[in-house]
């Protein structure tokens, strides 16, 4: 036999070794987060190679709008804060549908109708408070009272995306309003700044009460820091870290496979390990945390929020009284 024949024999009796894929995903997790979500991606998809990117939100958003002005390759996939941000994407053409089969274990609200983004777990904001204080709020109602004038910190909807949402949620519910924002500012609330001065305020004791996002209060508590959380009986605010895949994706199929893997069980399965509420219905929540099921989320509408952005800043900077 020759050697070409038994090259040629050799060749076709060998199992066809998969060529390598590779995904480029931005996203606004943390380092350490990001670094997990890859690798457990990974192992499940050893021939999918990824390339990531991390920044906050709005720099992802300004970093990608500068590579489209340039011509250079976009990412195919996005695991950034809000859906708020998507919404905006999916309005302008730039995300793809993808009607994941992971869908089904998600509540509607939680994911676009047209298949442009899903959430992939929840960040509830509450009233995180020092265990020192005199007593504790069981509501945002309870906020507005004159025995808590001047004893509250919260973050700022012209800084935090988180706090813009909250915003949005609680001036379009019936029982809050902008009646709310309005007694709080009478009750000489400070509004400033992000998520991590208002923990630093409230666990320092400069202010015994404060609006922030859960996981920062219910993390310190379980380390020993003086403060304790309040999910608000009418009802919570939250952001979602969607994952969304881009409408000029070059490896879609790659795409699709990490949308379906931060769906799943077991990609859920991380979002409780990093400490994190899941977003899949049926998960059970990280130790300190409440039920999944248990949480009473607010009515929130991510298109009328991205519509009412500006008007909603505009007003909130009038009754501060801040720029």
């Amino acid at each position: 036999m020759s050697r070409l024949a038994l090259a040629l024999m050799l060749s076709l009796s060998l199992p066809a070794v998969a060529s390598a894929e590779t995904l480029r995903l931005y996203t606004s997790q943390p380092n350490e987060d990001a670094q997990k979500t890859v690798d457990a991606f990974r192992a499940e998809n050893p021939n999918i190679t990824v390339e990531w990117v991390r920044d906050g939100t709005t720099q992802l958003m300004t970093r990608m709008a500068a590579e489209m002005d340039a011509g250079v390759a976009q990412p195919d996939v996005l695991l950034i804060a809000d859906t708020v941000t998507l919404e905006g994407m999916a309005q302008e053409g730039k995300l793809a549908s993808y009607v994941s089969p992971e869908a089904e274990s998600y509540d509607p609200a939680l994911y676009s109708a047209d298949g442009y983004y899903y959430s992939t777990k929840l960040i509830t904001t509450g009233i995180v408070y020092n265990t020192g204080a005199s007593d504790v709020p069981t509501s945002w109602g309870d906020l507005e009272k004159p025995e808590h004038k001047g004893l509250i910190a919260s973050p700022s909807p012209l800084y935090s995306g988180a706090a813009l949402i909250h915003l949005a949620a609680l001036t379009n519910n019936p029982a809050l309003g902008w009646e709310h924002y309005e007694a709080l500012a009478a009750n000489e609330t400070v509004a400033q700044g992000g998520n991590g001065g208002v923990f630093t305020a409230v666990a320092a004791g400069e202010k015994p009460y404060g609006v922030l996002v859960d996981y920062m209060a219910l993390r310190a508590k379980a380390e020993g820091s003086p403060v304790d959380f309040v999910f608000p009986s009418e009802g919570l605010t939250y952001v979602t870290e969607p994952v969304a895949i881009m409408e000029g994706a070059a490896n879609k199929e790659a795409a699709q496979k990490f949308v379906d893997f931060v769906l799943s069980e077991e990609g859920q399965q991380l979002v409780v390990d990093m400490g994190y509420i899941p977003a899949r219905n049926g998960m059970e929540s990280p130790e300190g945390f409440p039920a999944r099921d248990s949480l009473k989320l607010m009515a929130f509408d991510a298109a009328k929020a991205l519509a009412d952005t500006e008007a909603n800043k505009a007003r909130f900077s009038e009754i501060f009284g801040v720029q």
